[in-house]
């Protein structure tokens, strides 16, 4: 993502607590700070790209003397995934301190993320959304204003949850044709060929054939995204039945070594399910 933004001629500062996956920014142009707070000194609009809440609060020094210095008279843009309330809270700590905020989390993985081809969720002030949206154009083909906090977290979630259900599904249905013993090239081109198909199942359906389980979208996230939405739907008294079962999945995947393995790796706990019945 800061690669595309360097490459379209972004006046880009950047920090990564990993120092080398800065080099290659390095070599696109960018200037390299060695701490969030260079970045802060040299950078109006503050882009957070990071795991997670944690290690958003360290970057920006919530909860220190530093973080009114860090965040005053600058636009903080979280791009990651977290809880929504947690967004709330740190949009009211950023305004306090004289900041603006604006939440751009997007949809898409490494492949969309590489080819500048994600979609963003806006939310936060208007002005301020506007004002961030074009700077996110390399990254990402469409950008969606979604109104106020936490509102761009909530139709990521619920984007997520889609996302999450769909492919759990396409994996189910894999291993269902693959344990009749039917041609799985041949379910491949049914699928492809009727009102099913999606971007999703072209990019998925061949990593299933293949047992292809290099990472895209990490069994590990899909896990911590689907805790983040069964959250958010306790929180507002929702049923979340399709995702509790895929919360399981998930969590029997991870339990089997498979967490830094692409979320279709949800196979191996469909079929340790299947082997375990079948005794």
């Amino acid at each position: 993502m800061a690669l595309n933004l360097a490459e379209a001629g972004t006046a880009l500062v950047v920090w990564n607590r990993t120092d080398a996956r800065s080099e290659p920014l390095r070599a696109a142009g960018a200037r390299v700070a060695d701490s969030p707070a260079g970045v802060f000194k040299q950078a109006g609009v503050v882009i957070l790209m990071l795991a997670d809440g944690a290690a958003i609060d360290s970057a920006l020094g919530r909860g220190t003397p530093d973080f009114d210095a860090n965040v005053a008279q600058h636009t903080i843009v979280h791009m990651g995934t977290t809880s929504p309330d947690y967004s709330r809270g740190l949009e009211a700590d950023v305004r306090a301190a004289g900041g603006s905020y604006v939440e751009a989390p997007v949809s898409g993985s490494r492949g969309p993320a590489e080819a500048g081809r994600l979609v963003a969720m806006l939310a936060g002030e208007h002005a301020a959304v506007e004002a961030v949206r074009p700077l996110l154009r390399p990254m990402c083909h469409e950008s969606f204003a979604c109104g106020p906090v936490p509102n761009a977290l909530l139709m990521k979630l619920s984007v997520n949850l889609f996302l999450i259900t769909m492919v759990t599904g396409l994996t189910e249905s894999f291993h269902f044709a693959d344990r009749h013993g039917l041609d799985r090239q041949q379910f491949l081109a049914v699928l492809d060929a009727g009102p099913m198909a999606s971007g999703v199942s072209r990019t998925k359906a061949p990593k299933l054939l293949a047992r292809d389980f290099a990472v895209q979208a990490a069994a590990l996230d899909v896990l911590k995204n689907n805790r983040l939405i069964a959250e958010a739907a306790r929180a507002s008294g929702l049923a979340s039945p399709l995702l509790d079962v895929c919360h399981a999945l998930f969590g029997e995947t991870v339990a089997l070594g498979h967490d830094q393995s692409d979320m279709v790796a949800v196979l191996h706990a469909i079929e340790a399910r299947s082997d375990h019945s079948g005794r």
